[in-house]
Parts: C-alpha cells; structure tokens; sequence
C-alpha cells in the first residue's frame, strides 16, 4: 500500500464519517429533538440491557471525554431521558440509568437512525454499493443532505422542547 493510496483513504474514511454524522444529526433533531451523540448514549444504554452505567464507561463507549459526557448526561437528565445517581459503594462515582421516556425516546428515533445508516451505507444483504461494514465497495452517498449540513446545524439543542 502506498502513501497517496493511505492519505486518500483515510480522507475518504474522514469524508464518510462527516456526511454520516452530520445527516444523523439533522435527521435525529428535526424528527426526535435528540442529537447523535444523545442518541448514542441512549442506545448504548438501551442495548446493554443494565439499570445502571458509570459515567465513564458511557464516554468510553460513545467517544467522548468525561466532562463532554457529563454535559451530555446533564441535558438527557433536564429532559428526563435519564436519572443520575451518587454510588453508595463510591461517592466519587456517579451511575447514570435510562427512564421510560428515554427508552420511548431512543424506540421512536431508532428507525430514524437505521434508515440514514441504510441510506449512506446500503443493506447487509449486498442489495447497496457496500459489501458491508468491511467491504471494499464504495459506500453510496446520502442523498438528503450535504457534507455542509453540520456547519447549518444550531449547537446540540435535541432536547429543546424540555427546555
């Protein structure tokens, strides 16, 4: 593999991510009031199926630092989507756990977040331009929004309405 062969991938791979990213944001705000990384929490709490997660195991899985995770926390919380907690075994430590709304929230948005996925990335059955997560076709672009749309987007407000 050579220099320009890498450089060029990885712009392609830098490219992917912000047209899906930005396309999960717009879609998720406008028709949910969550942003991709609330919905993110909300989902990686929801599959892992637990009451309760530690702060930062929720950053760790979402790819965020502690404190944009807190942050993150703190309007799901305003909003109701989630509950914080002081673990009793370690004040320091803090547990975060999804409510009912925030598991009715993270339902209604997930068709929502799979329909981008599909759009951008095609289907798992080889009926898309990828040959799936690791395949080396070439992902189709999202035909809803541009790459541009994330410098059109307000600050993180998915939780507006709550306000």
């Amino acid at each position: 593999m050579n220099e320009e062969y890498s450089v060029r991938a990885w712009r392609e791979v830098l490219a992917k991510h912000a047209t899906t990213a930005c396309a999960l944001e717009r879609e998720l705000s406008d028709r949910h009031r969550l942003g991709m990384s609330e919905f993110e929490v909300l989902e990686r709490m929801v599959e892992g199926g637990r009451g309760k997660y530690r702060v930062q195991e929720i950053a760790d899985a979402v790819h965020l630092s502690q404190s944009a995770c807190s942050r993150l926390i703190a309007r799901l919380e305003k909003a109701g989507l989630v509950t914080r907690r002081i673990c009793e075994d370690d004040r320091r430590g803090i547990f975060v756990g999804v409510t009912e709304d925030g598991r009715e929230r993270h339902a209604t948005a997930l068709p929502t977040h799979r329909a981008v996925i599909g759009e951008i990335f095609g289907s798992p059955d080889g009926e898309g331009d990828r040959e799936g997560p690791s395949g080396s076709g070439k992902a189709r672009e999202y035909d809803g929004h541009d790459t541009d749309a994330c410098s059109r987007l307000p600050a993180p407000t998915a939780l507006r309405a709550s306000s």
